[in-house]
């Protein structure tokens, strides 16, 4: 028989274990997502270097491609883990995010660097906020991509989305890859 104390000690652990495996469940769903858009980043700033005149096009082909396997990505997490972590409100809060995105595009009128500068600090505005519910982890790598891009847009010239295509891009994929060993 165990005494009240001992119930507690024990409750906590319990709580102590299930919020690791769900933080780690939610870094798992993530790792996955942001390598997903760091591929697809990366190649979107390779066509907005490479070749400016497809950009438009490239970029859009890239948000369909990229919601298009988030919402694969989340369902087959479902499937895995039984845990439902991408939904139809998760859609939806994308397509929030991406129509308030190019509102603020359209009534900025925003050249190509600034729409370069832009959406990264957006899309790390995000994860900074994510941080403070899902782990510091995402706060820091919304600084970090933030700052960068920051510093590319005051410093570099001509070759600033080729410095994106690894900042954003290749940034995405290595915070990726880290939060895959959590």
């Amino acid at each position: 028989m165990i005494d009240s104390l001992e119930a507690a000690r024990a409750l906590s652990d319990i709580e102590d274990v299930t919020k690791r495996v769900r933080q780690s469940q939610i870094y798992r769903l993530s790792s996955l997502m942001m390598i997903l858009w760091g591929v697809l980043v990366f190649a979107g700033n390779l066509v907005t270097y490479l070749a400016p005149y497809y950009a438009d096009k490239a970029w859009l082909s890239l948000y369909v491609l990229g919601l298009a396997g988030s919402v694969v990505l989340g369902a087959t997490e479902k499937a895995r883990s039984g845990v439902r972590s991408f939904d139809l409100r998760a859609l939806l809060a994308f397509v929030m995010f991406f129509a308030f995105g190019f509102f603020v595009e359209a009534i900025g009128h925003f050249g190509p660097r600034e729409m370069g500068a832009f959406w990264p600090v957006y899309f790390m505005l995000f994860y900074g906020l994510a941080g403070l519910w899902f782990g510091a982890a995402f706060t820091v790598f919304g600084l970090c991509v933030t700052a960068l891009t920051l510093v590319g847009y005051l410093f570099i010239g001509a070759a600033f989305p080729l410095w994106m295509a690894f900042v954003n891009g290749g940034g995405l994929v290595l915070g990726g890859l880290w939060m895959r060993r959590g």
